[in-house]
């Protein structure tokens, strides 16, 4: 009995790498130019919206500067935000055309209640938010602060995170950032009896304003 065991272990072995010498043509051989999702003629701007929302993310679209300004003062003062820092010249250009106070250091940064990014890319499929380290405020502004502010440009928005890196290698060549992260909502875990709980490793809350433009 034992023999015959053998033998019909050894027959499936001699099967197998026959097998693995035997070369055969690439069933796919166009797998990555294939997109991951059908194509659709959806419109980015409310795939992006709605995918965020589902996922208890904060959509505002702003038609110019001025909207956006007015929507997140509006939501500062709901909100009763004091510390709100931006790093990045190009947001702070912009918050400061409007008088918008914020912090431009990292003084009291254990404080902060806000912090105010740009980002690289949304992703409208999953309703994320491309960021990386190759700006002004690297990892630390957009994952400490219990609300994270992000102001996008629908120039940004693209349909999957392929296209989302096509634009990474466009804007940095061959010196990509040592840190990329795809934020798809709040923080959130359900690790403690199964209780769905936000804010548990990073932003409670992700507001992203999407500037026309």
């Amino acid at each position: 009995m034992k023999n015959q065991e053998t033998s019909a272990k050894e027959q499936l072995l001699k099967k197998i790498r026959k097998a693995l010498l035997e070369k055969r043509d690439n069933p796919y051989p166009v797998l990555e130019d294939l997109p991951v999702y059908p194509q659709n003629n959806e419109i980015l701007e409310v795939v992006f919206a709605e995918q965020l929302t589902a996922v208890s993310g904060h959509f505002i679209f702003c038609e110019d500067e001025i909207q956006l300004l007015e929507n997140l003062i509006g939501l500062s003062e709901k909100n009763k935000w004091r510390k709100v820092y931006c790093w990045e010249p190009q947001a702070q250009q912009l918050l400061d055309k409007y008088e918008y106070p914020y912090y431009a250091g990292d003084k009291d940064f254990e404080a902060a209640e806000v912090g105010i990014t740009l980002c690289e890319a949304l992703v409208a499929r999953n309703g994320s938010v491309l960021v990386s380290n190759g700006n002004a405020a690297g990892r630390r502004l957009s994952i400490y602060p219990h609300n994270h502010v992000v102001i996008a440009y629908t120039s940004q928005l693209v349909l999957d995170l392929k296209d989302a890196f096509a634009l990474l290698k466009e804007k940095y060549s061959n010196q990509l950032p040592t840190m990329v992260c795809n934020i798809t909502g709040p923080s959130r875990t359900a690790d403690i009896e199964k209780t769905l709980v936000l804010g548990a490793h990073g932003p409670k809350e992700l507001y992203v304003f999407l500037l026309d433009g």
